[in-house]
């Protein structure tokens, strides 16, 4: 049993908490279905969790590890949740102040301190969200004083479970959605990876995976007859200056105050010399000029809410009007413009983009398999190193039987796409079949030598062009149309059926329709085909069958 916390176990917890609420918050981000969406519930406060547990150093004194972690997460808070979660680990490392490590009584305290931090950062706490679920959950272990950290879990989880659940009885806009508050449940998936981690599996850190990309602006949410109904969605971190204001006499009640006049959903709090601001307001421009007044932006975010607001209805309705599942669906893997133009005219219901040293994430994969919506998906990774996320990917999404096709290229993906015939029987059928199509295929590649190679069967000149098939180098050539010819030579290409040639994005039309009639006049009994791929990396993809 633990009974003493120190910074690499707190660290790890962390990094387990981050994780597990990496899996599940799509689950959280769907739960955020207040009429004014201020950002993606899960995603924000994944960000926000994750910013500490990546960033923060590993060493074994808590004090300074849960300081670190704590300050990561003030800069990496996203949105009104993802604002307080960092304030409760603020709070928690200000009660881990000084300490190398801590019992369960104290880690209790800081969990008051927690608490504490979290209301304190809000000018109008609101009961029934993530403050409600802290603060009872705390209550509730801090009653009981267990003698361990896995007691002292296990009496929390079930009161944090306890109080999300009656969140809808708090909040008329809840209970009216029939959800619980999405900030909860993702406290509450964050504190199940931290109890995870008290088993002993050391967690590492996820570092940026799973980062928030940008989203496409829907320019018709938003038109030039529409009206600013919700205002804007604006955060900035300011850090104070000297020359401007007295540090010490700087009132942060004073400016909360001002905020609550000029806006809504104030969330607004001071760590050091760095004032973290959180406000919905239909004028931001004299947000940031007021507050310019006492120091200088280090990040601002400003959203247009209404126009978040009429893509949320318009993604409500494409929800309760989706599809039903057919019976089956294709994913692939591929990078270039031609490449997944030829996926998609064999059949692949979604080319996610994706390569050599451009991997997709697990949760690319998993959208892609919402998108098709089928009871059986077949995967075509077509890359060795996105294999193990595919798998990973599989393992979360439960609406549908996803069968990996362990393809290591894309010749084996082209030629188990172009052979695949649903038709052969069940998907444990169709997956034998699959599997046996790629073993008779070879792929070789042609790209541009980025430094000298010596000692092996080829030399390798920096900026020659090399053929390769796997990790042997067969070629070394001035021009990647020679590198090609040289390829087909050492792989036999004429006892092959079929040479299909994929023209990368570096090549010219004319160079690559000059070494196609080279090949033809060549291997008079191979069918040879070549396309524009547009790939990166690779001049020329060499698929033979």
């Amino acid at each position: 049993m633990i009974q003493q916390l120190d910074g690499l176990l707190y660290l790890n917890m962390l990094r387990a908490g981050a994780q597990n609420l990496n899996r599940f918050r799509t689950q959280v981000n769907d739960l955020n279905v207040f009429p004014i969406p201020d950002g993606d519930t899960g995603d924000n406060m994944f960000m926000t969790v994750n910013a500490g547990a990546t960033k923060a150093p590993e060493g074994e004194r808590l004090s300074a590890t849960a300081a670190a972690a704590a300050r990561e997460m003030l800069l990496g808070a996203r949105g009104n949740s993802g604002v307080i979660l960092s304030r409760i680990f603020s709070g928690l490392a200000k009660g881990m102040q000084d300490a190398d490590t801590l019992d369960t009584r104290g880690f209790i305290g800081a969990l008051r301190q927690g608490v504490t931090e979290a209301y304190g950062a809000v000018s109008t706490p609101v009961e029934g969200t993530i403050l409600t679920v802290f603060r009872e959950g705390v209550e509730t272990v801090a009653e009981k004083q267990p003698e361990s950290f896995e007691e002292l879990f296990a009496l929390l989880l079930p009161a944090l479970s306890k109080s999300l659940e009656h969140t809808p009885d708090l909040l008329d806009v809840l209970r009216e959605a029939g959800v619980v508050d999405s900030g909860g449940a993702g406290l509450v998936y964050i504190m199940q990876g931290m109890k995870e981690a008290l088993s002993g599996v050391r967690y590492e850190a996820l570092g940026t995976v799973g980062a928030a990309q940008p989203a496409a602006v829907d320019l018709d949410a938003f038109t030039e007859d529409s009206e600013l109904a919700f205002g804007y969605c604006t955060e900035f971190l300011l850090r104070l200056q000297r020359s401007k204001v007295d540090l010490d006499r700087f009132d942060l009640d004073e400016l909360i105050d001002w905020l609550n006049h000029e806006g809504d959903s104030v969330v607004c709090f001071r760590e050091g010399s760095i004032v973290k601001v959180h406000v919905h307001t239909k004028r931001p421009g004299n947000i940031l000029n007021h507050c310019q007044r006492y120091g200088e932006f280090l990040t601002t975010k400003m959203e247009n809410m209404t126009l978040q607001h009429n893509g949320s209805h318009g993604m409500q309705e494409l929800k309760l009007k989706r599809k039903p599942q057919k019976p089956f669906g294709i994913v692939t893997v591929a990078s270039g413009e031609g490449l997944r133009e030829l996926f998609t005219s064999l059949g692949c219901d979604v080319v996610v983009d994706g390569g050599q040293s451009m991997n997709p994430s697990a949760e690319d994969l998993v959208r892609a398999f919402e998108e098709v919506c089928a009871e059986t998906i077949y995967v075509f990774p077509n890359n060795s190193n996105i294999i193990l996320t595919a798998e990973q990917a599989a393992q979360l999404y439960d609406n549908a039987d996803v069968r990996i096709i362990r393809t290591k290229t894309i010749g084996e993906g082209y030629s188990a796409v172009s052979m695949f015939d649903p038709s052969v029987g069940t998907p444990d059928e169709v997956e034998a079949a699959l599997n046996e199509l790629i073993g008779g295929v070879v792929t070789g590649m042609v790209s541009r030598a980025s430094r000298d190679v010596s000692g092996g069967e080829v030399a390798v000149v920096k900026d020659d062009y090399i053929g390769f098939v796997g990790d042997t180098i067969y070629v070394d050539e001035k021009t990647p149309e020679d590198a090609v010819i040289g390829l087909c030579e050492k792989l036999d290409a004429g006892s092959y059926d079929i040479l299909l040639l994929l023209a990368g994005a570096a090549p010219e039309d004319e160079s690559a329709s000059r070494l196609a009639d080279t090949l033809t006049a060549k291997y008079k009994r191979s069918e040879v085909i070549m396309m524009n791929g547009g790939q990166p990396i690779y001049d020329y993809i060499l698929i033979l069958e």
